[in-house]
């Protein structure tokens, strides 16, 4: 299923299987989804909008698909490999990787037949008010560290379910999100770095190059490759077009603009070439992403 026509076929898919365990924490039971009932209910983890949170050990035909995605997705892996769609292709999520999936794209990942995967999550519901735990400079698959993670999850779900006591699931709460900030805000200790790529998200029509980018974080232009390669696993140039591809998802799920000006809006002038560029990095065309979402 490594072929762009596999990622074409996506439809919404929840598939557990009969062999995938699991411990999951809700933050209100409200959410009373098959899957979730049963499960306690820790009301703190609104405080930073938190749906639900995690772990598991996931073994085929564990699937999941999610055409509405309609917040960000948080996966760490502590031991084995599944795949995750990232960039528009599968890719590989072994121990020591984690990634974070934003709003208004497909989410989607699965387990490898033969081995187990073990990962825990954190599901955050986005609102508009609040600021996006993701920022410009957040990478989308990176090295991780996930065991403490997956800890403190589990120390939420044991106090949530046993006599919960508030002060105690607010730590834990507090320590999980602060693990998931530790991945998805990598430069909040470098503010020129960081500085760039919020000025490329506020503005992702403009035709930026590598050398105005090295200019704008006061360092050479192939330093600020390799940092980005580090980081974000992606060159610089290449984290640009990802910007403009997900405020491109962004426009295209929120908004009735025609793909035309949405093209333009993330500086494209020629839709053809907006509209290949999507098909490569989401895994199908601007007018089949709106189709989809409407499903």
């Amino acid at each position: 299923m490594h072929a762009a026509s596999s990622i074409l076929e996506l439809s919404e898919t929840h598939t557990h299987g009969a062999d995938t365990e699991f411990r999951v924490v809700r933050a209100t039971e409200a959410d009373n989804r098959a899957w979730l009932r049963g499960a306690p209910v820790c009301g703190t983890l609104k405080t930073h909008r938190i749906s639900h949170a995690g772990v598991m050990t996931a073994r085929a035909p564990y699937r999941i698909v999610r055409m509405h995605q309609g917040g960000l997705y948080f996966l760490a892996c502590v031991a084995g490999e599944g795949r995750v769609l990232v960039d528009g292709r599968w890719q590989k999520c072994s121990a020591g990787m984690a990634v974070a999936l934003p709003p208004f794209m497909v989410n989607a990942f699965e387990a490898v037949k033969g081995k187990d995967w073990r990962c825990c999550w954190v599901r955050y519901e986005q609102q508009p008010e609040q600021k996006p735990i993701l920022s410009s400079s957040s990478p989308q698959m990176a090295a991780f560290h996930g065991q403490a993670l997956w800890s403190a999850i589990e120390g939420l779900i044991d106090e949530s379910g046993h006599d919960p006591k508030p002060a105690a699931m607010f730590h834990w709460v507090e320590l999980i999100q602060s693990y998931v900030e530790r991945f998805a805000q990598p430069w909040q200790q470098d503010d020129r770095l960081w500085r760039v790529w919020e000025l490329v998200a506020a503005d992702v029509g403009r035709d930026w190059t590598l050398d105005e980018l090295a200019h704008q974080a006061h360092v050479s232009a192939e330093h600020l490759r390799r940092l980005c390669r580090r980081a974000l696993g992606r060159t610089p140039m290449h984290h640009v077009t990802w910007l403009r591809m997900r405020k491109a998802c962004e426009l295209l799920s929120t908004t009735n603009l025609k793909v035309e000006t949405v093209a333009h809006t993330v500086g494209y002038q020629n839709p053809f070439v907006f509209s290949n560029t999507f098909k490569k990095w989401i895994g199908w065309r601007p007018s089949e992403h709106r189709s989809k979402m409407a499903m």
